[in-house]
């Protein structure tokens, strides 16, 4: 199946997926506990009716049972030396009872976070990815599906692998929290402005939520979505009855959803957990004769982040790409990145936010340093710390391929220039991974004089950038600012020039602002008079130091007058209540403080400096602990509850508080040992291997003082109840990530019960819920990691 073929089939009606593949196994026989991959290809006949009662009921394609395929969840088994027969052999079953009708591989969550939200190396990600997609395509695939996806990084490394690869079609289907979110934080916007900008062919979500939820997130990204979307949600979400786990909607009320799910914009569905052959079949008929919306743009003016999307246009607020993290004129960040620390990239962009940036430029050019290894390390520290979009600003291919390689959002690269170098080797980079590109005006033999030969300029780049895909709303025209002060026409060019782009030519335009001003007194005048022609004549970024309060009062009040203000709330907020201010203020805080703001924003680098300065200055290691480190790590959980951090934060300053207690244990062993909150085992229940949130929880809990026995994955009663007993816990903490093994966890609790033991028992995983907490006799339900410290220090 070709790419075009598959967008055809969409255009022509709405495109039927399979179901839930796991519980259906079980039902044929399937046990608990066992390799899934290997019992489907040692039972052949198993896969092929559960996937021809799918084709019967009206799917259009298939996925092979190859969810667990990856060597990292094979290595469970001890089936890695099997990959390649598990892989090819489960394509080969599946293509044999599709028929006429298409498989597409299905690739799956590793059960690891990848860089820089986790500890397997990206290039390893999606060299993991890679081999089971040779696999598959061996079996004879017609496409592929990369699902359940909480990491948009670990998505990004799949669908690299696969374009890498070959060139057939790929759906990418994240999962979502209930707060709208994945456990990583992303929102479905900027998970879809990131994976379709890298080549998806379709986007969309599966399995947490029943349709209601699911078809809201989909609203959500419709207006920004330039392939089709897919939903696969579940039958509703899942109880205990009788000891089994069912699901509670039926299938007359799941296909009930179809025209909702159709002006929402879906154009694919199907069904996960909970769904049957019969749910199909509902939603096969209700879909009769319908097609989905077709995607109503075909580029978009957006950027992303792994947390945050920013749309630039002319209708909508001016953007500000914050300069400042770039070592021309500045000796301190020049000395630092010498000595290859990213401490003040960080304080930059903070900065930078606070005071209006939207973007971030991000620029290593400085002699006597690894220019490649240092913009890694800083784009690999702002994707955790930041929220803001990244600008790639870099002369040199290879340090703009390395960054956009592992930035886990949709970049924007300055630059692409006329010269030869730029077009043949940088511009297919930033085309590789779906960047925006700044388009600069100049070309080998220099800066053109006249606006005319400006335009030129830019008809030949973009003339080029079409060949790779590229569109007018993929485009940034800077308009090349030269300093007046040497040529007073200078900036009238610049203007002429951004006008044609964005009146006549429908691109965006930027240019580095602070240039228009060089050698002249009050610079800032200057500049904020030149921004407000700008954005007179269709200026809709610029490249500028937001800690500017002129220049940014001028960007709030343009905003304001052009419409571009709803309601006038920056203009309002900007002036009536507090502005940002800079926040590097380290000389004037005092050592303990700064360990304070060290958890706070996740300074794992510089927290035992700080630790040692305060301790030189006479504070005692079990102060430290108390007013600062404690109250620090609370701060973040009540962030996190609020939703101002998520995940990776939440980790940075977890792993920044473990540091420093490995600092100060030594001092508080020689005052004796420190209070322990409580004993408390964890474990992931029997049958099920998935273990990234029980392993954050128990991080979390270990941080806020009580003493974790983490018995693992895979773990049954007896060893649970005996890991409890050997270390003397009071509580006992069950995960599951399954539908097919939720059931353990009353296993668990009965077994316990049966042996009059007093064990206080919490739940958590994505499949369950207060209400499965209530009905099979747990003491209490956490839905994330903070909540869990919070349900542990009441039960103990």
């Amino acid at each position: 199946m070709t790419r075009e073929e598959f967008r055809k089939l969409i255009e022509q009606k709405l495109v039927i997926l399979d179901g839930a593949t796991g519980t259906e196994l079980a039902k044929r026989g399937m046990p608990a506990g066992v390799a899934p991959e290997l019992w489907s290809l040692e039972h052949p006949e198993a896969v092929m009716d559960l996937q021809r009662a799918y084709i019967e009921a009206g799917s259009d394609i298939v996925y092979t049972p190859t969810f667990g395929g990856t060597r990292f969840k094979l290595s469970n088994f001890g089936l890695v030396e099997r990959l390649g027969e598990i892989n090819r052999g489960l394509a080969e079953i599946s293509k044999k009872a599709a028929g006429g009708r298409f498989v597409f591989g299905d690739l799956a969550p590793t059960g690891y976070f990848i860089e820089p939200f986790g500890e397997i190396l990206f290039d390893e990600a999606v060299e993991v990815y890679t081999e089971q997609a040779k696999y598959l395509i061996e079996g004879g695939v017609d496409g592929f599906v990369i699902e359940t996806m909480m990491d948009i990084q670990e998505a990004r490394a799949a669908l690299i692998a696969i374009r890498e690869l070959c060139d057939l079609p790929v759906m990418v289907s994240m999962t979502y929290e209930a707060d709208g979110r994945t456990l990583n934080g992303t929102d479905p916007v900027s998970a879809l402005i990131t994976l379709q900008s890298l080549g998806a062919d379709a986007v969309g979500c599966n399995c947490s939520t029943g349709p209601e939820s699911m078809i809201k997130v989909i609203r959500t990204m419709k207006e920004y979505a330039t392939v089709p979307l897919l939903a696969k949600p579940n039958a509703g979400m899942p109880k205990l009855v009788d000891g089994k786990t069912v699901f509670e909607m039926g299938p007359e009320k799941f296909g009930s959803f179809v025209d909702e799910f159709i002006e929402a914009g879906a154009n694919i569905l199907g069904g996960c957990c909970g769904t049957t052959p019969e749910h199909i079949r509902s939603l096969a008929e209700s879909a009769k004769g319908k097609a989905g919306r077709r995607p109503e743009v075909s580029s978009v003016s957006v950027l992303s982040s792994a947390r945050k999307s920013v749309a630039m246009g002319i209708d909508r607020p001016f953007t500000v790409i914050g300069e400042r993290i770039n070592p021309t004129g500045k000796k301190a960040f020049q000395a630092e990145l010498r000595e290859g620390k990213t401490s003040m990239v960080q304080d930059f962009a903070l900065d930078q936010q606070l005071n209006g940036a939207a973007v971030l430029d991000v620029n290593m050019g400085l002699s006597g340093i690894d220019e490649k290894g240092m913009m890694v390390k800083s784009v690999k520290v702002l994707s955790r710390s930041s929220e803001l979009p990244l600008c790639i600003d870099s002369t040199k291919p290879e340090v703009v391929e390395a960054a956009l390689r592992v930035y886990p959002g949709r970049a924007l690269v300055n630059s692409i220039s006329g010269e030869a170098e730029r077009i043949e080797k940088t511009l297919p980079i930033a085309a590789k991974y779906g960047a925006m590109i700044i388009v600069l005006p100049l070309d080998d033999s220099g800066i053109p004089a006249t606006a005319e030969e400006r335009k030129g300029v830019v008809n030949r780049v973009f003339k080029e950038a079409s060949k790779y895909g590229y569109g007018v709303n993929d485009i940034v025209v800077d308009g090349l600012v030269m300093t007046v002060s040497s040529d007073q026409s200078a900036a009238k060019t610049s203007l002429d020039l951004m006008e044609w782009a964005s009146r006549e030519m429908g691109f965006n335009t930027t240019c580095g602002l602070s240039n228009v001003s060089f050698g002249l007194p009050s610079r800032d005048q200057v500049n904020s008079s030149f921004l407000s022609m700008a954005m007179s004549r269709g200026a809709t970024t610029a490249i500028a130091n937001p800690a500017s309060k002129k220049l940014m009062d001028t960007v709030t009040s343009c905003d304001a007058l052009w419409g571009r203000d709803k309601n006038l709330l920056s203009y309002i907020g900007r002036f009536t209540g507090e502005e940002a201010v800079e926040i590097r203020e380290e000389d004037k805080l005092s050592p303990e403080k700064m360990v304070f703001n060290s958890v706070i924003r996740g300074w794992d680098d510089r927290i035992e400096e700080y630790i040692d300065s305060a301790l030189v200055s006479g504070i005692k290691a079990q102060a430290i602990v108390d007013d600062y480190l404690i109250p620090a790590i609370t701060e973040v959980g009540d962030r996190f509850d609020r939703k101002e951090y998520f995940l990776p934060q939440l980790i940075m300053s977890a792993d920044t508080m473990r540091k420093g207690f490995a600092v100060l244990e030594p001092l508080l062993k020689e005052d004796g040992p420190r209070e322990s909150r409580g004993k408390v085992v964890i474990a992931t229940v029997k049958g099920d291997i998935h273990d990234i949130g029980k392993n954050i929880v128990a991080l979390m809990l270990r941080n806020y003082g009580f003493e974790v026995t983490d018995l693992g994955k895979d773990v049954d009663a007896e060893e649970i109840l005996a890991g409890a007993e050997k270390a003397g816990a009071s509580v006992i903490v069950l995960s599951a990530l399954m539908t097919t093994t939720m059931v353990e966890m009353k296993t668990v609790i009965e077994l316990s019960k049966t042996r009059g033991c007093s064990y206080r028992f919490m739940i958590g995983g994505a499949v369950v819920d207060q209400n499965y907490a209530d009905e099979i006799g747990a003491d209490g339900y956490s839905e994330d990691a903070l909540q869990a410290v919070k349900l542990a220090g009441k039960l103990v």
